[in-house]
């Protein structure tokens, strides 16, 4: 069992260095630098101007800002957040459609909530005329409120 195990050593003058690698190096300044050939027309090109009536423009954002406003009488959370509002569409003469719903219909608020959105949304510079439409389906649950929603309900 007790094997010998030997290690031949052989002893040299000298070792020829390893060939060494060519990397063409670039400096960090043209490494990281923007590369304009492929930028150039993305960077050229203007965004189009949006009309401040139509869907996406100053007045939809101004609407639904308006709505941030409007609380629910019995939880601390405005009603855009709570995802009581489900649509806000604007036409290019100003006219507003809000489609919302309400988290029970035997919501205390049943009555008079769509009528103050109406009247919030009439309030807003540039709309001519505002219609609330009060919609039970889909219904409301809580996953349709803001992550800000929950946070101030304390249920995050």
């Amino acid at each position: 069992m007790n094997e010998e195990r030997k290690i031949n050593i052989e002893e040299v003058e000298a070792v020829s260095p390893p060939p060494k690698a060519r990397v063409e190096a670039e400096t960090p300044a043209e490494t990281f630098e923007r590369k304009r050939d492929y930028l150039a027309g993305f960077l050229a090109e203007q965004p189009a101007q949006a009309s401040p009536a139509g869907p996406g423009g100053d007045l939809q954002a101004a609407i639904v800002e308006t709505l941030k406003t409007i609380y629910d009488p019995e939880i601390p959370v405005d009603i855009y957040e709570l995802g009581l509002i489900y649509d806000v569409a604007v036409d290019a003469d100003g006219d507003a459609v809000v489609t919302m719903t309400l988290t029970t219909p035997h919501c205390p608020v049943a009555e008079s909530m769509p009528g103050e959105v109406e009247l919030r949304v009439l309030s807003v510079p540039g709309v001519r005329d505002a219609e609330v439409k009060l919609v039970w389906d889909p219904p409301w649950d809580p996953s349709k409120m803001s992550d800000e929603a929950r946070l101030e309900l304390g249920m995050l």
